[in-house]
């Protein structure tokens, strides 16, 4: 009886490609960057310009089916624990301080509704702010100021974060999900809301500018019924 012959590519080994020098260097200054970096930055660390968009791409490739992954957001670049891992990684993530509710209700506020201000934060919520709600966000560095309104006091607005991004996993905040979406989902209640102003912030714009029209219409009525001097 004949004996089947095993296809020799069956017993061909893949052994783990040799990487250059630059690509060691890439790594290991991607591996202790406390934030995600872009290819410039890259660029002046390892003081050359060669390909390291090619280089990123290469180790990408070679970290997709490890417990860690290269990736890329909003042209930034940062290993992160893969997806896959997720569940192990439960452990750690449940021992981590949780947020409180009136700090989740504000970071939603501010992202949906930037560039948005405290007393506008606090006329959605209905509710003054608790102690260091803000604050606590200004810490994670998810929000920071971003200017001062244009209205009587000129008070500083709020907007989101490049690390917010980076911390939810998101590449832009186009990719949120809209009001039709978090209504399907049973997340919030479509009935009350506006769906054109929901996340543009234009409310509290014409808000502020019908107020202007009617401060500047009560200076002009009072101008015509003062009394005329005779000249």
């Amino acid at each position: 009886m004949k004996k089947k012959i095993k296809n020799k590519k069956d017993n061909i080994l893949k052994f783990p490609r040799n990487i250059s020098k630059l690509e060691k260097q890439v790594e290991a200054i991607l591996f202790a960057a406390s934030e995600p970096l872009d290819i410039e930055t890259i660029e002046k660390r390892i003081q050359t310009s060669s390909d390291v968009k090619k280089i990123l791409l290469n180790l990408q490739s070679d970290y997709e089916n490890r417990g860690i992954n290269l990736i890329c957001l909003r042209n930034k670049w940062s290993f992160r624990t893969s997806e896959s891992m997720s569940k192990l990684m439960a452990l750690q993530k449940s021992t981590q301080k949780k947020l409180s509710k009136a700090t989740i209700e504000t970071l939603s506020i501010i992202v949906y509704h930037q560039p948005v201000t405290r007393s506008e934060i606090e006329e959605i919520r209905g509710v003054a702010f608790g102690t260091n709600t803000l604050e606590i966000l200004l810490q994670l560095d998810w929000v920071r100021p971003a200017g001062r309104k244009d209205v009587p006091g000129k008070p500083i607005q709020y907007i989101t974060t490049e690390n917010f991004l980076h911390h939810f996993n998101i590449q832009k905040l186009s990719d949120l999900p809209t009001v039709e979406e978090l209504s399907s989902a049973g997340l919030i209640d479509s009935s009350s809301i506006d769906s054109t102003i929901f996340g543009t912030g234009k409310f509290y714009k014409d808000q502020s500018e019908t107020k202007n029209e009617d401060i500047y219409g009560d200076i002009e009525d009072a101008i015509n019924k003062a009394p005329k001097s005779d000249e």
